[in-house]
């Protein structure tokens, strides 16, 4: 019986895993670019995203240090590394 609650929770710990991973997904992929005077911002500094880093990834909405820090942050709220 044991073995069977046991499967059933880590059963639905990974779907709710998967579910806020999707979440954060939906919500990454909303997040508008900031324009200043025609520029495309960073949206924690404000810095202006470099025309390299926007070749690269066009849909870039930070510079690489705050993506860094942003991935960092997330991966540390979802208990991973």
């Amino acid at each position: 019986m044991t073995d069977v609650l046991d499967r059933a929770t880590e059963t639905e710990m990974r779907n709710s895993e998967l579910a806020l991973r999707n979440q954060q997904e939906s919500a990454r992929q909303t997040e508008s670019p900031l324009i200043i005077e025609g520029n495309r911002c960073c949206l924690d500094c404000e810095d202006v995203v470099p025309k390299k880093r926007l070749k690269a990834y066009p849909d870039a909405v930070r510079c690489v240090y705050c993506q860094e820090d942003f991935e960092l942050k997330e991966k540390q709220i979802n208990g991973c590394c």
